[in-house]
């Protein structure tokens, strides 16, 4: 068996493949399926320093090869987290790892301090590319300089490691990815949604409440792996890659691009065990293209 051990700044994943926020609730709805010892770790849904309640339905809409949503951050806060659902997941044998979201960088700072807390989370991943709220989120994304400003203030007050979730709704992501890495992020995910709307012929209105909402499924993976690509030539951190990954070969085409690990989203919902075959294909492809270890083929598009 091949290497599968990489290295996101501090943290150790025992193998490249984690599960997408929002895709993936806080794990404990996928232990009737999956063993979480079998994949590197599991990005949990965003959390915010307050409830949210989410946008109205509906805000969700299948579309070809893919799906919009609009769900919102609908989560009940962090300090319910820190309660309820902290001690259920503190022990999971694999990277729990929170996905934290605001309106404002005060948001932001307040619950990164929050959770820098807690022992069992080695990382948190900031989300400044929700492109499904009205304020914050996305707004931080796009803009270099807000960008670097949100990451600098969280750098400081949050002391493992810090990944930053990209935006595809940018005219260069590079541009954005390097102000992150400026101001002290340990790595880069991406891509997020991209924007997009689908619509009701018969009734002539937007299916989702909010007209738009973030595309997400097979058919965004061209942009995402043409971002990842461009993304690891322009910085030095790792990055982790998503956007349309559904099995083994989509994986491999994001490691070869440049991703040193993955994120697995809308697969969840069709095959919940889609992670775990998913780290079998890349263990295989090592095996028969005589690679040691899955480090060795971050990049290696010839």
């Amino acid at each position: 068996m091949a290497d599968l051990n990489v290295k996101i700044g501090t943290l150790s994943l025992r193998n490249p493949v984690t599960t997408a926020s929002g895709t993936f609730g806080y794990g404990t709805e996928y232990l009737d399926f999956i063993n979480p010892a079998r994949i590197g770790g599991i990005f949990m849904k965003g959390t915010t320093l307050l409830p949210r309640e989410g946008n109205p339905y509906p805000r969700m809409v299948e579309t070809a090869s893919g799906m919009l949503n609009a769900v919102g951050l609908q989560n009940k806060g962090v300090d319910y987290f820190i309660s309820y659902i902290y001690p259920e997941i503190k022990n999971y044998p694999t990277c729990m790892i929170v996905n934290v979201c605001g309106s404002t960088i005060e948001d932001y700072v307040a619950c990164a301090e929050k959770i820098d807390s807690l022992e069992a989370i080695p990382a948190i991943e900031l989300n400044i590319s929700c492109p499904n709220v009205k304020e914050g989120g996305m707004a931080f994304g796009t803009d270099c300089k807000s960008a670097a400003q949100i990451v600098k203030a969280v750098r400081k007050s949050y002391s493992k490691t810090l990944i930053v979730k990209l935006s595809p709704n940018v005219t260069d992501i590079t541009e954005i990815a390097r102000s992150a890495e400026a101001e002290g992020a340990d790595a880069v995910s991406l891509i997020n949604t991209v924007m997009g709307m689908a619509i009701d012929v018969d009734k002539r209105k937007p299916f989702l409440s909010t007209v738009t909402g973030g595309l997400s499924g097979p058919c965004i993976k061209p942009i995402a792996l043409r971002m990842v690509y461009q993304t690891h030539k322009a910085v030095k951190i790792p990055i982790i890659g998503m956007g349309g990954i559904a099995n083994a070969s989509d994986a491999i085409e994001f490691i070869l691009a440049g991703a040193a690990a993955i994120q697995i989203g809308t697969a969840n919902f069709i095959d919940p065990t889609i992670s775990v075959q998913i780290v079998e294909g890349i263990n295989d492809y090592l095996d028969k293209h005589g690679f040691h270890s899955v480090r060795d083929l971050t990049g290696a598009l010839e």
